[in-house]
């Protein structure tokens, strides 16, 4: 399986934002990332654009539609489409969600896994099938969710570590589902990230959210990221490392500069995390 070679600090890319790109990329990029499913039959100027960055900035592919965690068998088809798109633009890390998200047709929506031992063992198994067609070690991403599955057997700890371990893949560590799951449900966030394997994350996501009530925050990504999200970055940069860190920017999408200064920020959190840790 091939490890990834990215670094630094990473924007979506969306159709919005390709006029500022195509004008010059900044150099607080350091890459950008896409969903597949929002490429694959993309022709004309968009595509024309998707080649033009991909030259100058690698990329990371980012699924959203792969439903690991459902019943319905493994679209294969669509993978090789997938493994063809990635090898086509010299893309190395694919990342999908640790959730469901079809059931006889796709629901739009990203749900939670029962946390049971046949539930590691069955995305565990959809996992290292994804790998073999791909021929890449893929990412999952915790997910945020807002209604417990109906059965656990564990807490989610203990899910997305025996998944990892079943299905030897990488863990994409979404620093604000994390933020937001522990508001939901009460935990401390911190040591949610303590608990995760830091050699198994290769990946991080920043975003924005909106607060609907004192105890419930849904995950938009369409807003500025807040300080107690930015204060979790930092305590997971400091006990994992400094990984790849994308600012995911979905919905409200401003300018692109007015998006650099949480990029910058990004990248001056890695720096201090990387002094602290040649300190330590």
């Amino acid at each position: 399986m091939r490890e990834t070679s990215l670094h630094g600090t990473g924007l979506g890319l969306r159709r919005e934002l390709l006029p500022d790109l195509m004008a010059g990329i900044p150099d607080a990029i350091d890459f950008l990332e896409l969903a597949p499913e929002n490429w694959l039959d993309m022709g004309g100027a968009h595509r024309r654009a998707l080649r033009h960055v991909a030259e100058r900035r690698p990329i990371a592919a980012h699924g959203l539609s792969l439903n690991l965690g459902g019943h319905a068998p493994l679209d294969e088809i669509f993978l090789k489409r997938v493994k063809r798109f990635l090898d086509e633009y010299r893309i190395e890390l694919f990342t999908e969600h640790l959730s469901w998200c079809g059931d006889n047709g796709h629901l739009y929506d990203l749900l939670p896994i029962p946390f049971t031992g046949d539930a590691v063992r069955h995305v565990a198994g959809r996992i290292r099938r994804t790998q073999d067609i791909l021929e890449r070690r893929i990412a999952i991403e915790n997910a945020s969710y807002y209604v417990a599955a109906p059965i656990a057997e564990m807490d989610e700890i203990a899910f997305i570590r025996a998944v990892l371990e079943e299905a030897d893949c990488g863990l994409h560590l979404d620093v604000n589902n994390v933020y937001v799951n522990s508001i939901n449900f009460g935990f401390d966030p911190c040591n949610f990230i303590n608990a995760m394997p830091a050699e198994r994350v290769v990946y991080m996501h920043m975003a924005g959210h909106w607060r609907e009530a004192e105890d419930l925050i849904i995950d938009t990504h369409g807003a500025n990221v807040i300080e107690p999200v930015w204060n979790l970055l930092d305590h997971a940069y400091r006990r994992i490392g400094v990984r790849p860190t994308l600012l995911e920017r979905d919905f409200n999408i401003p300018p692109l500069d007015e998006l650099l200064p949480e990029l910058l920020r990004i990248r001056a959190l890695q720096a201090q995390a990387t002094e602290f840790r040649h300190v330590a």
